[in-house]
């Protein structure tokens, strides 16, 4: 290939492309040499438009790769130490203390000191960026290698701060921090060419495991491009859609990756009374107001049959918003489609089709309903028309619409729309189903409300043991008295599929174990990113 078919393949300038071939030393034809390359080209998207700045939400899907983190999720999602060598929650669930090791440095030289860890998570609750830290009273450095961080109330899911939220230096955390971040991480940031991509380099003074590629590029394309320079050998490992993961592509391997990244759509669960959002936006569906439609669409949807057609495989039928993580409740799965069951609930709810035109009426309502979906997203877009299809036989007529966010969001107080979501943390079960957050930008857009499940959304959160937390998480989804909000109980969701992540791989790149991986923004595969290494 030439170098320029090479440019136009990657959409890059040339001065860009001199750096993705001089430093790696790419070859310019279409043979793929086997020998170690010291650079790796990635082609995997996941660029922050807002930069590297883990106090403003940087890193909170997967590794912030250029900073520490206290602790890290391992492969199996249990919890490991990074920064950290050590930590423990007072009796109350209030104070947690964290020595950190005293061996770690910032690129530029200067030591990672307790005072950083204080400042970072003091900046984070000030920002109130996505990395919600907004549970903290304060935090304090004891002595140079320990920190004490104290919260409003006990919350279990804090954890997770100390996981995703990447510590950075309060000497060097001024106004352009974002554009060129300074960290203790894996990797410092070389270059940056927005839009294009972004070049990283080995930090031989890290602490940690230490990758055996001294440079890594990132190089931003759409999934045309990215398939195309899989195809040439101008990359080493693709991230694509399942849509496209069906191609052969001579010298890569396909890597499927489970993930918690999951497909659902929400059902508004009150009925039209003219109530308004504290947005001002119109709240109210009679018709998934009644539990039975929202069992009924659960029953009738053939999962497997989504992960078949309209996955391609890359996948797995979905019972909630928390499958493969140690915190799901496996009773609370329907295994198999049953429109018989489905015509039942309806039946006996009092809904039935009198007039003949297969669709179900209760008091002069059809029950009919519209689902919307991301315009432009083949893939929601095909799991939604897939749902129709799949429904009707049921009695249910479900109309799809493709819009635009903004339109999205005027209308997902009275319309189901096909959401996205999938987190390490299970906190995210409280966002999507606690009632005193209904009508919070997205959070429990259905106005679903349970008393029961409130209460062990509440448990979960306050407890300071991990294992009594997860109990809870599990019975709020369905508890031994059959309250919950998944499926067999509230049917709050019809959740539908759980994606695999699939990623063209070359042949020579061994990724190490992988990790099961959150909902697919930032680079979630990178968390494992240390243990790569070139087989051939």
């Amino acid at each position: 290939m030439s170098r320029l078919a090479l440019r136009r393949t990657l959409r890059l300038p040339a001065a860009a492309l001199a750096v993705v071939l001089i430093a790696s030393g790419c070859a310019t034809d279409d043979s793929r040499s086997t020998a170690a390359p010291t650079e790796l080209r990635l082609a995997i998207g996941g660029e922050s438009e807002e930069g590297y700045d883990p106090t403003l939400g940087w890193g909170r899907y997967g590794s912030p790769l250029f900073q520490s983190t206290l602790l890290k999720r391992n492969a199996d999602l249990s919890i490991g130490t990074d920064l950290a060598t050590d930590y423990s929650v007072s009796d109350d669930g209030l104070v947690w203390t964290v020595d950190i090791r005293d061996d770690a440095e910032f690129t530029d030289g200067e030591p990672v000191t307790a005072e950083d860890v204080a400042y970072t998570f003091t900046t984070a609750a000030k920002e109130g960026g996505l990395t919600d830290v907004t549970s903290l009273r304060s935090a304090k450095a004891v002595d140079d290698d320990t920190v004490e961080l104290t919260l409003v109330k006990p919350q279990s899911t804090f954890v997770n701060r100390l996981v995703s939220l990447g510590i950075v230096p309060e000497h060097a955390h001024g106004k352009d921090y974002a554009q060129k971040p300074v960290g203790s991480g894996p990797f410092t940031l070389v270059d940056w060419a927005k839009g294009e991509q972004l070049v990283v380099a080995r930090n031989d003074d890290y602490y940690g495991e230490k990758s055996p590629f001294e440079r890594i590029v990132f190089v931003f394309t759409d999934e045309d491009a990215s398939l195309a320079a899989a195809r040439t050998g101008e990359v080493h490992l693709a991230g694509l859609p399942a849509s496209l993961a069906t191609q052969e592509i001579p010298g890569m391997r396909l890597e499927a990756i489970t993930s918690i990244d999951n497909r659902g759509l929400h059902f508004v669960t009150v009925p039209k009374e003219g109530r308004k959002s504290p947005a001002g936006l119109p709240i109210g569906n009679d018709v998934t107001a009644d539990r039975a439609i929202r069992q009924a669409v659960n029953y009738a949807v053939d999962r497997q049959a989504l992960v078949d057609g309209v996955l391609e495989g890359f996948g797995s039928p979905a019972s909630g918003p928390v499958d493969n993580s140690p915190w799901f409740n496996p009773d609370s799965a329907i295994e198999d489609a049953d429109v018989d069951r489905a015509e039942q609930l309806l039946a006996d709810a009092g809904w039935a089709d009198t007039d003949g035109d297969g669709v179900v009426e209760k008091g002069g309502l059809d029950a009919a309903f519209t689902l919307l979906y991301p315009a432009g997203d083949s893939l929601r877009q095909g799991l939604a028309l897939s749902v129709v299809d799949q429904v009707k036989p049921a009695g249910i007529k479900i109309t799809t619409e493709g819009v635009s966010w903004d339109e999205i969001y005027q209308r997902l107080h009275t319309d189901s729309v096909l959401f996205g979501w999938g987190s390490h943390d299970p906190y995210e079960m409280y966002s999507l189903y606690k009632s005193d957050l209904a009508g919070t930008d997205l959070l429990n857009a259905g106005y679903y409300s349970s008393k029961p499940v409130d209460r062990h959304l509440d448990a979960a959160l306050a407890a300071t043991d991990p294992d009594r937390a997860n109990e809870e998480w599990k019975a709020a989804q369905l508890d031994a008295q059959g309250n919950g909000f998944t499926a067999s109980a509230d049917a709050a969701w019809a959740w539908l599929v759980n994606l695999e992540h699939t990623y063209f791989v070359d042949d020579c790149l061994d990724l190490g174990e992988p990790h099961i991986e959150p909902h697919g923004h930032g680079w979630p595969i990178t968390a494992s990113i240390s243990q790569w290494r070139w087989s051939c």
